[in-house]
């Protein structure tokens, strides 16, 4: 009998396999627990993606993108994030992909209106960063990856700067935005750079907010200054937001921990909020508190 049923026995995983649902086999976004590279179809980019250990192909998951620095690439803004542990901590999917712009042996990302590191200003020929992003969203969505609803983004210093314009002009695709470093509403306005220009950053719904930033960064400056693109303060870009958001108050400053302290509005509509988070001391680096980040934006999805 048993000598009968051992061919049945070794072919019956192959049967099984071949008869599962596309969304229960292998995904196409990865490896459960890896950080691999995956080629975005019809962009001629790719980008590192990292599935966390408990990934389940049968439940679409939230998606973070994380943007790298001016200059550097995916890989260098998960080395000094360690959002790859977060990524699994929580069961989010974390995107890092590579700026469209060549630049200083890295890349940077296209931000319409403002010149880059490099002194450049992007016009037309350069790689569409947005129509890029959009895409991979699309794409991760169509292989039942990712939960369109709750797709967020972070990003230290250029790639602050770029999740602060996606939060900007593609409201409708990302629940919420976690600039680090790089907190902008909008390009410098040219009659006053100490101000955000309001039609620069015109969100179709309002944007939950959570920045981190280092008051001894001489980069970006939270009192602003610095580089063409910077010039207004952090906090002219959380008041922004606020407005944008059609928040009610300001929120009193509190103490996190000794060396970090809070500010921001509440009372905004729809349910969202504008925080900011300053490491007292902290320079221009990785200075984002990735519970606290992952936390808020959890709490928010599209409707």
């Amino acid at each position: 009998m048993m000598r009968t049923l051992l061919p049945l026995l070794r072919i019956l995983p192959l049967l099984l396999l071949a008869w599962m649902p596309a969304a229960y086999a292998a995904s196409d976004c990865g490896a459960p627990g890896q950080t691999q590279r995956v080629a975005i179809p019809d962009t001629g980019r790719a980008m590192l993606i990292h599935l966390p250990a408990g990934f389940d192909p049968a439940r679409p998951a939230p998606l973070l993108f994380a943007f790298h620095g001016s200059g550097e690439d995916g890989a260098a803004v998960l080395r000094k994030s360690h959002l790859e542990a977060t990524s699994d901590r929580h069961g989010f999917i974390l995107a890092a992909p590579d700026g469209g712009i060549p630049a200083n042996g890295g890349f940077v990302w296209n931000i319409p209106g403002v010149p880059s590191v490099t002194g450049r200003m992007p016009d037309p020929s350069d790689a569409n960063d947005v129509a890029f992003v959009e895409r991979a969203i699309g794409w991760l969505a169509a292989q039942h990856c990712v939960d369109r609803t709750r797709v967020y983004a972070t990003g230290i210093s250029g790639g602050g700067r770029m999740s602060s314009l996606l939060g900007c002009i593609a409201a409708d695709r990302f629940a919420a935005i976690a600039p680090v470093v790089g907190l902008r509403a909008g390009i410098p306005l040219k009659s006053d750079p100490q101000r955000p220009d309001p039609a620069t950053c015109r969100p179709s719904r309002p944007v939950p907010v959570i920045a981190f930033a280092g008051d001894k960064d001489t980069t970006n400056p939270i009192e602003g200054g610095g580089a063409p693109y910077w010039q207004y303060s952090m906090h002219a870009a959380e008041a922004r937001w606020a407005a944008l958001d059609g928040c009610a108050s300001a929120l009193a400053r509190r103490q996190v921990t000794a060396q970090v302290y809070e500010e921001g509005f509440a009372g905004c509509r729809a349910g969202s909020a504008v925080v900011a988070r300053i490491t007292i001391g902290g320079t221009h680096n990785w200075v984002a508190d990735n519970e606290a980040m992952w936390a808020f934006l959890a709490r928010y999805r599209l409707r």
